[in-house]
């Protein structure tokens, strides 16, 4: 398997990683006022899962035009 398939296949797993903590996210928002304590902690991993899905995207883009 090449870099790019790997890199392709890792973005793939990132991305549902990161649509289901926004998943997590949307729910816990309409659940408010319940579970506030635990806004910043799903909003953290929200955050990560995407910053890293971007990082990986990035680094696709990078291989692609290399």
């Amino acid at each position: 398997m090449s870099d790019v398939e790997t890199l392709k296949a890792e973005i793939k797993k990132l991305s549902a990683r990161a649509m289901n903590a926004k998943m997590n996210l949307h729910d816990l928002s309409e659940e408010l006022p319940l579970n506030w304590q635990t806004v910043l902690d799903v909003a953290q991993k929200t955050y990560d899962a995407f910053a890293e899905l971007e990082a990986k995207r990035e680094q696709l883009k990078t291989l692609e035009t290399a």
